[in-house]
């Protein structure tokens, strides 16, 4: 009888000893994300961009025509949803020089990426900005070669070319990747946004639209036109 006694008690203690193991918590289905889409009407003119500015301020413009994509907009949200502003290692683009004309003439990016600047001409080239997000000057390099700069900081920079005075391009660097441009139509599309209200802008050469607030439904598309004067 003790024996049995003992062995019911060791027995006891050893199912004690093991770990309940609660069963595996049913996962919750992250919030679908949504969409925006529409078109952005210029009510202005679209003027091809200023060439950089003259030593002594007095330069004018050489009557170049701008870059094909002067009337492209950058489409993006004014403030991004929470989570959006994690650093994550950015990716190289390329901004060309051809025919003495920075191509793409808008470049939009995220912070982190790193753009070459390939010299395509068969002369040579000095890419600078004094733009507070990123200052830099790269010197003149020859045809083929390639100089690189990284943008760490959100904002626009203004870019030109030391040796031609009519080359300039823009780069607008976001710290989130809720941001698109613009095709030969106007048309855009914004995609995997959060569910929620959003205050939506669009850029063209300098001039900003005024904020259009949108809703974007838990997995569906908001549609939103945007007028820039």
């Amino acid at each position: 009888m003790r024996r049995v006694f003992l062995s019911l008690v060791v027995s006891g203690l050893a199912a004690a000893a093991v770990p309940r193991v609660a069963p595996p918590a049913q996962a919750v289905a992250a919030p679908a994300g949504g969409a925006i889409r529409g078109r952005v009407a210029f009510l202005r003119e679209v003027r091809p961009s200023d060439p950089r500015p003259a030593i002594t301020d007095l330069g004018m413009p050489d009557g170049q025509h701008g870059a094909p994509d002067d009337q492209v907009a950058v489409v993006y949200l004014e403030t991004a949803p929470r989570g959006a502003f994690e650093e994550r290692p950015g990716p190289t683009v390329v901004l060309d020089q051809r025919n003495e004309t920075f191509i793409p003439h808008v470049l939009a990016i995220t912070t982190g990426t790193t753009v070459q600047f390939l010299n395509s001409d068969k002369t040579y080239h000095n890419v600078f900005s004094l733009s507070r997000p990123k200052r830099f000057d790269l010197g003149r390099y020859p045809t083929g070669r390639s100089k690189s700069v990284r943008f760490d900081r959100p904002g626009i920079v203004r870019v030109f070319c030391e040796i031609h005075s009519h080359m300039s391009a823009f780069i607008l660097v976001f710290g989130h990747p809720f941001f698109t441009m613009t095709d030969a139509d106007g048309r855009y599309r914004l995609d995997n946004i959060p569910p929620g209200t959003y205050s939506v802008v669009a850029w063209n050469e300098g001039t900003s639209s005024d904020p259009a607030s949108v809703t974007v439904p838990n997995g569906g598309t908001a549609e939103l036109d945007i007028p820039v004067r």
